[in-house]
C-alpha cells in the first residue's frame, strides 16, 4: 500500500500577519509595560538593550513605554518613558533603528494617568481626573478637569504621537483601563454632568477626541490602536456589552486600527491581581472567555496578553481564532529568545515563565533569568572559557543547578554533588503548596539542561572535603544552602520551622501560631495549608503589615485568603521566647513600638526567620583554597570574562553562592550562580 505523505500543520505562532500595512514576521509580541529601565524618563542604552534582546530573539513586535506619559502631570514618580518633551525623540529613534535591524517592529503606548498620577513627584503638579474621585491604590485626591485641562491634554496626546512618528516607530496605542481615557469611559470614575459625562456617548467623547488628534499627528498610514478594557468585571462599571458598543463606535469613527484587549480594573492591588494582571492565585490566561465574546462582535484585529505564559496556550489562542496577535510579555522576561527557539525546533529549551510575578516586585527582573534587565552587564549568551577546567559544585538547589549549568556551557567539566535524591533544594518544599506548584518549572528546566549538557550529577551524595579534593578541581562552588534560623530564640526546641510544616505531617493541634520575620511566601503558604485543615491560625510578624516582601498579586492574594479563612493577624510584634505550659505552648511577644510584652498560647508554634548558612564545608576547605574562599565583589559585579581564577598550579579557587552566603530570595540565589559561573 502506497503511503500518503501528511503535511505537518504550520505553527500558528510563526505565521506572518499584516497590521494596516505593517508586515509582522510572526504572531508573537511583547506588550507595553513599565520596565523601570529608563534613565530619567528617557529610553536610553539600558532600556534599548532590554528591548533589542527580544527583537534579536525573534518576536514580531515589541511594544515599549508602558504608561508612557504624554503630559508633565502624568507621573507616578519614576519608571515611565517621558513623551512630553522633544528630548525623547533621539532616544526613540536609536531604539527603533536597533530593533528594525533585528527584523522586528516596535510600537509604544502613550497615556495620561489621570487620577493614578502622583502630586508629590516630578514638577509637583496637582492630579487631574474627569471627576473628583480618589483612587484607593494611588491615594491622591484629584481635581475635576476643566475644559481648558481637556484641551491641553488633547494637545499633549497629539504632540506625543508626533514625536513617536518623527522617531520612526511603527505605531502606537493608547490605554483605557484605569488611566485617563478609561476614567472618562467608566461610570464608576466619571460623574460629570457636562458633555463629557452621563451617557455612554458623552463619556466616549474624550476618547474620540484623543484619537482624532493622534491621527492628525501621525497620518493615515501608521497603525494606531487602543488597549481597551473588554469588561470591568463589576456591576456599576463597564460591562462586556458597553465595551463592545465602545469598540464598534471606534470602528465607525475609523481612527483605530486594532484593539489590545484587557480585562478588569486597576484601583487597588486586589483588583489588579484578580482582574487585570493575574498572579499565583489565578489560573493561566483567565480572561480568554471575555476576549472570545468580544471577538464575535468586532472586526478589527485583536491583541491579548493576559496571563498567556506558555507556548501551548498561545497556540490555542490563535488556533481558536480568539486573537490575531498574542502577547507573551512575561514569557519574554523569562526567555527573550523564545521565538528563535521555536523556529529552530528547540521548543523544549524555552525557559518557562512560572508566574511568580517577581518582575512586578523587583521591576522587570525575572525570578529565574538573571540576565533579563542586565543585558549590558551580563548578557544572555554564555561565552566559552579561555581555559576550560574542572568545576565541582556542591548543592543542587537553584543556585547550584544554575552554577553547574552555566559552568558546563562555558566548556568546563562539571561535577554536581547533591545530598538529596532529587535536585531542587528548598524550592521543592515551596512547590508542595498548590498555589506555588508552577515554580517546579524552575527546577525541571535546569534539570533537563543539566541532563542535555551531560553534567555529572551525583545524587544521594553528602560530599565531604575528601570527596571534593579527590576530584582535583580547579574551582569549587559551594551552594550548600542553609538551615532554618532558630538559634536566636529562647525555647526554639519547642518550635517547628516552615520546612517542618511543608515536609512532614503536622502534629495534631487545633491551634497554630506562625511567626514570620521575612515577609516572604514560606510562612504565608504554611498558613494556607494549615487553615485548610481546619486549624485555628494566628499569624504574627514584626513588620507593620503582613506578607510585605512580595509582589502585589501575592500580597493581596494572601491577605484575601487570610481574611476568608479567619486568620488572626498580629503586626509590629516581635517573638522573644516560647515556653511549654503543659500541653500547650506559650509564645512571649514584644510590641516593636511600646516594648510592652504579651503572650499567646497555641498547640504548635511555627517560626520563619530565614536560614543560617551551612558553612562547615566552607570552613574545612577555605585554608586549602588559592583565594581563601574570597569572592571579589568588584569582579563579580562588572562584566569581566575569565576574571575569576581557576586555581591551577596554585590549587583550587573556592566560592560560595546563594543561601550558603546569606539568607536571601530565589532570584538572588540564581543570580549568584549565573554571574559567578560566567566568570570562571
Amino acid at each position: 500500500m502506497q503511503s500518503i505523505p501528511v503535511e505537518t500543520p504550520k505553527d500558528p505562532l510563526l505565521q506572518p500577519f499584516t497590521l494596516k500595512g505593517l508586515t509582522l514576521r510572526n504572531r508573537v509580541i511583547s506588550t507595553a509595560h513599565a520596565s523601570a529601565m529608563d534613565d530619567g524618563g528617557m529610553p536610553a542604552e539600558r532600556y534599548r538593550a532590554y528591548h533589542v534582546e527580544k527583537a534579536r530573539g525573534g518576536l514580531a513586535m515589541t511594544m515599549i513605554g508602558g504608561s508612557a506619559m504624554v503630559s508633565r502631570d502624568s507621573s507616578w514618580g519614576a519608571g515611565q518613558v517621558n513623551l512630553s518633551t522633544d528630548a525623547v525623540i533621539p532616544h526613540l529613534a536609536k531604539l527603533a533603528e536597533a530593533i528594525h535591524a533585528e527584523g522586528a517592529a516596535v510600537m509604544t503606548q502613550i497615556s495620561h494617568l489621570g487620577r493614578r498620577a502622583q502630586f508629590a513627584t516630578g514638577d509637583w503638579l496637582p492630579v487631574l481626573a474627569p471627576s473628583r474621585l480618589r483612587e484607593q491604590r494611588n491615594r491622591s485626591f484629584p481635581r475635576e478637569m476643566t475644559r481648558e485641562d481637556i484641551d491641553r491634554i488633547l494637545d499633549d496626546f497629539e504632540n506625543a504621537a508626533r514625536r513617536v512618528a518623527d522617531a520612526g516607530l511603527d505605531g502606537l496605542e493608547t490605554l483605557t483601563g484605569g488611566h485617563l481615557i478609561g476614567q472618562f469611559l467608566s461610570p464608576m470614575m466619571n460623574t460629570r454632568t457636562d458633555g463629557f459625562g452621563g451617557s455612554l456617548e458623552n463619556r466616549m467623547r474624550f476618547a474620540f477626541m484623543v484619537h482624532e488628534r493622534i491621527r492628525r499627528a501621525v497620518g493615515d498610514a501608521m497603525p494606531v490602536g487602543i488597549r481597551l478594557v473588554v469588561d470591568e468585571g463589576i456591576d456599576g462599571g463597564l460591562r462586556l456589552d458597553d465595551c463592545i458598543e465602545i469598540a464598534q463606535a471606534f470602528e465607525r469613527e475609523g481612527t483605530v486600527d486594532f484593539f489590545n484587549c484587557i480585562y478588569g480594573r486597576m484601583e487597588s492591588d486586589l483588583v489588579l491581581s484578580e482582574d487585570n494582571m493575574p498572579g499565583m492565585f489565578q489560573k493561566s490566561a483567565p480572561y480568554l472567555g471575555s476576549v472570545a465574546a468580544f471577538r464575535m462582535e468586532v472586526s478589527l484585529p485583536l491583541l491579548h496578553a493576559g496571563g498567556i505564559r506558555d507556548v501551548a496556550t498561545a497556540r490555542h489562542v490563535l488556533r481558536a481564532d480568539l486573537v490575531d496577535l498574542v502577547g507573551m510579555t512575561r514569557a519574554h522576561l523569562a526567555d527573550p529568545h523564545l521565538v528563535q527557539k521555536l523556529r529552530a525546533g528547540r521548543e523544549d529549551e524555552i525557559r518557562p515563565c512560572v508566574g511568580a510575578s517577581y518582575c512586578l516586585l523587583r521591576k522587570s527582573h525575572c525570578v529565574h533569568n538573571p540576565a533579563t534587565t542586565r543585558e549590558l552587564k551580563l548578557g544572555h549568551d554564555i561565552p566559552k572559557a579561555a581555559q576550560p577546567g574542572k568545576v565541582v559544585v556542591v548543592g543542587g538547589g537553584p543556585a547550584g543547578m544554575e552554577a553547574a549549568r552555566v559552568a558546563s556551557l562555558r566548556g568546563h567539566q562539571v561535577v554536581l554533588f547533591e545530598a538529596a535524591p532529587q535536585l531542587g533544594g528548598q524550592l521543592r518544599l515551596a512547590t508542595r503548596v498548590r498555589e506555588r506548584a508552577d515554580l517546579q518549572g524552575i527546577i525541571y528546566w535546569r534539570d533537563n539542561s543539566l541532563y542535555a549538557q551531560e553534567v555529572d550529577v551525583r545524587l544521594n551524595t553528602y560530599a565531604d572535603e575528601s570527596d571534593i579534593l579527590a576530584e582535583q578541581p580547579d574551582t569549587v562552588i559551594l551552594a550548600t544552602g542553609g538551615v532554618p534560623d532558630l538559634d536566636w530564640l529562647e525555647g526554639a526546641e519547642h518550635c517547628l520551622s516552615t520546612w517542618d510544616i511543608l515536609s512532614q505531617p503536622t502534629p495534631a493541634a487545633s491551634s497554630v501560631l506562625i511567626y514570620d520575620a521575612t515577609g516572604r511566601q514560606a510562612a504565608a503558604s504554611c498558613v494556607l495549608e494549615l487553615a485548610r485543615e481546619g486549624r485555628e491560625i494566628t499569624f504574627a510578624t514584626p513588620d507593620d503589615a503582613t506578607v510585605i516582601e512580595m509582589p502585589y498579586q501575592d500580597r493581596s492574594g494572601f491577605r484575601k485568603h487570610f481574611a476568608e479563612l479567619g486568620v488572626s493577624q498580629l503586626t509590629d510584634t516581635r517573638l522573644i521566647a516560647v515556653h511549654r505550659k503543659g500541653r500547650t505552648l506559650e509564645a512571649v511577644f514584644q510590641n516593636t513600638y511600646s516594648g510592652a510584652e504579651f503572650t499567646r498560647t497555641a498547640g504548635v508554634v511555627v517560626v520563619e526567620h530565614g536560614t543560617q548558612p551551612m558553612d562547615d564545608l566552607f570552613d574545612a576547605l577555605r585554608e586549602a583554597s588559592s583565594n581563601k574562599g574570597f569572592t571579589d565583589p568588584d569582579i563579580l559585579t562588572r562584566r569581566a570574562d575569565n576574571s575569576a581564577p581557576l586555581g591551577g598550579k596554585n590549587g583550587f579557587a573556592l566560592h560560595r553562592i546563594g543561601d550558603a552566603v546569606s539568607s536571601r530570595d530565589l532570584h538572588a540565589a540564581i543570580l549568584d550562580g549565573y554571574r559567578l559561573a560566567r566568570l570562571i
